[in-house]
């Protein structure tokens, strides 16, 4: 079947509610959860089913902190998993070059479905535009019967950084190849809020952008979706997931320095610009397409001690 026919799906809302902020705080109503479907989803596609199935799998950026998660999961009985990298080494790693296309066409021999994770923010035009072309390519020529990518919430909405302007390029790469895919876009990661407020810490006062509105997400359920979506058929655009409160980053800052037993003034400062100003207007949220679970408090609980980087629902275990 072709791409055109398989890719008609468009977002819609999700199963979740829309969170609702409170001078920066949040309250929500939980829905329905998914966790465990992709479990059910991986358990249902044997080999011996009549459906999809998704017995060779290649992730991409499989060696990064989404990838890595996302080779987790997919690993047991009926899956042969492998890792695209340029240098590492090691069981189920196969070699290939993004930047250049080497070793493309060998990494995808006999793949059936193709889990894109890999990006750059500092060399996104080499990595996430080049690199998808070049994968694409060699994925229809390979015969790949599905391809999954990974994108971010509101890259259309605020395409002015230059690594939202290469995502949305990379989302668009995706959608005219003749492999049938499916693009999923979440929320900012955790990991990723919690990066720029450490960044702002290194001062003896933080200078906090005002307003910049963020729905951060835990990295391991969204891992948990992306696998849920490879091993069911392609579906084109799916819904956006969001994490289950919207914050404003002095806020998150905040409740860093509380956690982390840290004291600094904080300070908000207007931040000018395009994509300052669609941060404050909530570009890069996703309103009624809850679907993670872990809070912010939650995720600060577990990173400030040792041994937990985001792990999806296990981590409340």
């Amino acid at each position: 079947m072709g791409a055109a026919q398989q890719n008609t799906a468009s977002p819609e809302p999700g199963g979740g509610c829309t969170p609702n902020v409170f001078g920066g705080m949040v309250t929500r109503t939980v829905g329905p959860r998914p966790w465990g479907r992709w479990r059910d989803v991986r358990a249902a596609n044997t080999k011996e089913d009549e459906g999809v199935s998704a017995s060779e799998v290649l992730v991409t950026g499989g060696t990064g902190s989404l990838g890595h998660r996302v080779v987790d999961r997919l690993r047991g009985p009926g899956y042969e998993v492998r890792t695209l990298s340029r240098s590492a080494r090691g069981a189920g790693v196969v070699r290939g070059d993004l930047q250049t296309g080497e070793g493309l066409a060998r990494a995808l021999e006999g793949v059936d479905v193709l889990i894109h994770c890999a990006s750059s923010p500092r060399k996104p035009r080499q990595t996430d535009v080049g690199g998808t072309g070049h994968l694409l390519e060699a994925a229809g020529r390979a015969g790949v019967s599905h391809v999954v990518f990974v994108s971010i919430v509101g890259v259309d909405r605020n395409p002015y950084p230059p690594y939202y302007r290469a995502k949305l390029e990379s989302e668009k790469i995706v959608e005219r190849s003749p492999v049938p895919w499916t693009i999923l876009r979440a929320t900012q990661f955790h990991g990723f809020a919690l990066k720029q407020i450490r960044l702002l810490e290194r001062l003896p006062v933080m200078m906090a952008p005002r307003g910049f509105l963020l729905q951060p997400m835990d990295i391991g359920e969204v891992a948990d979706r992306m696998v849920e979506l490879a091993l069911s058929e392609p579906s084109g655009r799916v819904p956006d997931i969001g994490g289950p409160e919207v914050r404003a980053l002095p806020d998150l800052a905040r409740s860093y320095l509380k956690a982390s037993g840290r004291r600094r003034r904080i300070v908000e400062v207007p931040v000018p610009g395009k994509a300052a100003r669609a941060l404050r207007e909530g570009a890069q949220l996703a309103p009624g397409q809850t679907y993670g679970e872990i809070r912010w408090e939650e995720f600060l609980d577990g990173t400030l001690r040792s041994g937990f980087h985001g792990t999806g629902r296990k981590k409340l275990a």
